[in-house]
């Protein structure tokens, strides 16, 4: 099955990597970018087919343009939200372009009769604040957007994707709904926007951090990831369901020791040391970043995608492979120098 699907956000990280695999099976691709300024940059570093693909101008904040965007589609990728490096000054930064963009796409998505829609959620719309000490959690979970720890991004994924199950059990109809959650992204750099997971690898391999932090995180490769999402597009059976997109969940140490053990002279700066936990704390009260994840220290949130596995047949590479394929990719493109 192919026709012509939109993809939302079409410079980000995933997004890039969904578009070249859609375009690769036979789909045409029709992208939105917030200015047309940009689609020389984004033709040149996704390299497909120019004539499998264009753009249209479209924010997650103004109505403009999602009409033509959607003119014609069968199928949305909605993949556009906020994801700044840093922390935002107040969280609806985050929280009211994420809801509201998603609520936008699902409307004019339904103006335009699109079959399906397959939007990108996370892990972190699935186990956090839930408190006490569980490590492991399902698709049937979800965030507590007012427990303990959750901060700004957490929420914002929490609130879009509610948001958008909630109009379409309003609505009483418009296009399927199908969520893709995934847990840190990692994998090679196509180019400048990229995931933020990555920059912990970028960090690791720069000798940015004075030492190993007890935090982690689950990883997946952004390559399964586009798989993933592709074969949400097409399966049939799977309306209103949610598909986690995770390997296993990895400290900084284990990646540090990935790094270490794979790339020889180019993990030299690689920290070795762990940095107490009571060190960290006195850090973030002057770092915004830190500060956000400060709370995650020691724990563990363990999401597998059995059911992605089961249901869709999706198996993702091992994480070595994932690690140091993110790690040759900084190099190679110069973002972290050899």
């Amino acid at each position: 099955m192919t026709g012509t699907v939109l993809v939302t956000g079409g410079s980000g990280y995933i997004a890039g990597f969904v578009i070249r695999r859609l375009v690769e099976t036979g789909w045409t691709v029709r992208a939105t970018i917030r200015s047309l300024a940009r689609e020389p940059e984004v033709r040149a570093w996704l390299g497909v087919d120019d004539a499998r693909l264009s753009f249209v101008a479209a924010d997650l904040t103004d109505d403009a343009g999602w009409a033509a965007a959607m003119a014609g589609c069968s199928h949305v990728a909605h993949l556009a939200s906020p994801l700044p490096a840093g922390a935002p000054a107040h969280e609806d930064e985050l929280i009211v372009p994420a809801r509201d963009g998603a609520l936008r796409a699902l409307r004019f998505a339904a103006d335009a009769g699109v079959g399906r829609v397959v939007m990108t959620s996370s892990v972190a719309a699935i186990a956090y604040g839930h408190g006490g000490d569980r490590t492991r959690f399902t698709e049937a979970d979800w965030t507590v957007v007012d427990g303990p720890g959750v901060y700004a991004y957490p929420k914002s994924k929490t609130i879009a994707e509610r948001a958008a199950r909630d109009w379409l059990a309003q609505a009483g109809g418009g296009p399927e709904l199908v969520t893709v959650n995934p847990s840190a992204v990692l994998g090679p750099v196509l180019g400048p926007d990229f995931s933020a997971s990555i920059e912990a690898v970028k960090k690791l391999l720069a000798g940015d951090l004075p030492g190993l932090p007890d935090l982690g995180f689950g990883i997946v490769d952004v390559r399964d990831v586009a798989d993933l999402h592709v074969r949400c597009l097409t399966e049939p059976g799977i309306a209103g369901e949610r598909f986690i997109a995770s390997g296993p969940f990895l400290k900084l140490a284990d990646i540090a020791a990935v790094l270490r053990d794979e790339m020889g002279e180019a993990a030299r700066r690689v920290p070795k040391m762990k940095l107490p936990d009571m060190l960290v704390r006195m850090a973030a009260r002057f770092d915004p970043v830190l500060s956000q994840v400060v709370g995650e220290l020691g724990h563990v949130r363990e999401t597998p995608a059995d059911h992605a596995r089961a249901r869709l047949g999706w198996v993702p590479r091992p994480h070595r492979e994932t690690i140091v394929d993110t790690a040759r990719s900084l190099i190679e493109r110069g973002i972290v120098a050899a």
